[in-house]
């Protein structure tokens, strides 16, 4: 039988090791805020059915969507739609072949979170 000599290899590096780039915290909050709206959109969906069924029901699930819970889904949403608009306009200019450098691309990670955050803040202030 042959033996076997068990070979020492270097362990791969940890999360914790790596700093988080910008690149890949733009990915993560893309995919974040989508499943975000997705939640949003199932409380509105319920929200219309709740109006078809009954008045005992729709009083019920506008209890909710009016309560300080609804107000925060639909205020993450709205900063949730803004972020999901911007970051498909970087990547509209990413597939144009421009921003792909590391600073460029910082820039625009950094861009689109402020930019969804002021124009979440006047979406607010105008309704």
């Amino acid at each position: 039988m042959a033996e076997t000599k068990k070979i020492v290899r270097p362990l791969s590096p940890h999360l914790q090791i790596y700093r988080p780039q910008m690149t890949s915290v733009s990915s993560i909050l893309t995919r974040i805020t989508g499943n975000a709206l997705i939640v949003a959109a199932v409380l509105i969906v319920w929200w219309l059915l709740a109006a078809s069924t009954s008045a005992e029901y729709f009083a019920v699930a506008d209890a909710v969507l009016r309560s300080w819970f609804g107000k925060l889904v639909f205020f993450g949403s709205i900063w949730a739609v803004w972020y999901h608009f911007l970051a498909g306009l970087r990547h509209l200019y990413y597939d144009s072949g421009r921003g792909l450098d590391i600073p460029t691309a910082t820039m625009l990670g950094w861009v689109c979170i402020i930019g969804s955050a002021l124009l979440t803040l006047l979406t607010v202030a105008v309704l």
